[in-house]
């Protein structure tokens, strides 16, 4: 029977949609499940859950839990990593806040610029700790990573450890979603009233699932690129086999100012249509920090709200923890989904034939102008014999140097917090969009370095 570890298993969205996913297969009834979480009472929560998942729906899983990652690694055919180092929201705001005091505004501040570095920084010791020991324990795993940035934590897993790696996003749902708005009238989707663009609000995320939903069956996108930064390169009618992309250049420009105005934008100026929305799409593009202009007001760059995604979160765990307790119906984890894990762990653990909308892994040539060994993402077949990427050709060249500088960025924020390297985390940001000034770069470095210190022991 497959044997699947979930590090960051007490994490709210984990419960309500990856491990409701795992439970539900049919192919993975018997399989051993061990929930690793170090919140005692998070992991509490889901492995309550887990347990009454495993009796009324017969899943017949063998459930532990576990407060280290290394008690729960032996043997394991599959790690799926969502681990955080919190507190979330508190230290993502901080990351945004800093760069401020030195005439820095960052678009978003999570993957890309100083953010993303920082972001990223804190997470390496505990990722680089886990599959260390997973190369011990369990050195055939797959390690299916959730967290962000996920462009940076699976190059450090791929470039620091002998672990294979995959990430998995669902942000490609994101471009249907506005292929969808921009298509209605011509494939016959309904557009809810309200629905104001892909950004990161969480009122907005229901009427954008009602139109992702009714997209994807309709239209196959192809898109390809890096994480939170790709480019869809054909859309296609699933009905008639009819090449929608000259119809979308038209009718996405139709759809108002005020809808992606960013994405329209790039659209516009580099030929290929970015996914997935303004939100990310600004992270990684030169022209969005000016403080004397203030792009962020004219396209209406939205930041993450910290205090409401908070208490979202704290909201989200106390009906995980109704459902345990036998207090609420479990129906609304019947449709759940898992973002992919399932489909992985599926389809290698059992050999089945899976054709996935979009997945990180190492660049083997997949897009041929991109750098080997990077993390870029594309479609990907998953079968018996692991996670096969779709080779896609090369980029339009603008575009392949827009990812080129992104993962060059990447790449030496990952070295720099593994080596403790002052000059390299310095370069990583002096080459970061987002950074304006040499000064000011350095003024940044100083003051994340010493208010993260205790995360970044080697610096």
């Amino acid at each position: 029977m497959t044997n699947i570890t979930v590090i960051g298993a007490g994490s709210a969205s984990f419960g309500e949609n990856t491990l409701s996913a795992l439970m539900r297969s049919e192919k993975l009834k018997g399989s051993t499940l061990r929930l690793v979480d170090r919140n005692a009472q998070s992991l509490d929560i889901v492995h309550r859950l887990a347990s009454r998942l495993n009796k009324e729906w017969g899943a017949g899983m063998t459930i532990t839990a576990h407060a280290h990652h290394k008690d729960a690694l032996e043997g394991a055919n599959f790690v799926v990593s969502a681990i955080e180092v919190g507190p979330r929201e508190e230290l993502w705001k901080s990351d945004f806040e800093i760069p401020l005091k030195y005439g820095v505004h960052q678009p978003y501040a999570e993957n890309g610029g100083p953010g993303g570095f920082i972001h990223a920084a804190r997470n390496v010791n505990p990722v680089l700790e886990i599959v260390r020991d997973m190369e011990k324990a369990c050195p055939d795993a797959w390690f299916i990573n959730f967290t962000n940035p996920m462009v940076r934590i699976c190059d450090l897993v791929n470039r620091y450890s002998k672990i294979k790696v995959v990430g998995l996003c669902h942000q490609i749902y994101a471009g249907y979603g506005m292929v969808g708005v921009a298509l209605a009238k011509d494939l016959g989707i309904e557009v809810p009233d309200g629905l104001e663009g892909m950004h990161a609000d969480v009122m907005q995320h229901p009427l954008q699932q009602q139109v992702v939903h009714q997209t994807v069956p309709r239209v196959d996108i192809r898109a390809a690129g890096t994480n939170h930064f790709t480019w869809i390169l054909s859309v296609h009618d699933r009905q008639t086999g009819e090449d929608l992309y000259p119809l979308l250049r038209k009718r996405f420009f139709e759809v108002g100012e005020s809808f992606e105005p960013l994405t329209q934008r790039i659209f516009q100026d580099f030929g290929l249509f970015p996914v997935p929305g303004d939100t990310h799409l600004c992270e990684y593009l030169p022209w969005m920090s000016d403080p004397i202009t203030k792009p962020w007001e004219k396209f209406n760059i939205r930041l993450y709200d910290w205090e409401l995604m908070a208490g979202v979160r704290d909201f989200s765990l106390d009906r995980l923890n109704e459902m345990a307790n036998g207090n609420m119906t479990l129906e609304g984890l019947l449709e759940s989904d898992s973002e992919g894990a399932l489909e992985m762990i599926e389809n290698i653990a059992y050999a089945g034939n899976h054709y996935h909308l979009a997945a990180n892994l190492p660049n083997q040539g997949q897009i041929s102008n991109l750098p080997l060994g990077a993390i870029v993402e594309t479609p990907v077949h998953v079968n018996g014999a692991g996670i096969h990427p779709v080779h896609v050709g090369a980029l339009p060249e603008p575009i392949a140097e827009l990812c080129r500088r992104e993962l060059t960025v990447a790449q030496l924020g990952i070295d720099a917090v593994v080596e403790g390297n002052y000059d390299k985390a310095l370069q990583c940001l002096l080459l970061d969009p987002v950074v304006r000034d040499m000064h000011v770069a350095r003024n940044i470095l100083d003051d994340y370095l010493k208010t993260y210190k205790a995360h970044l022991p080697k610096f």
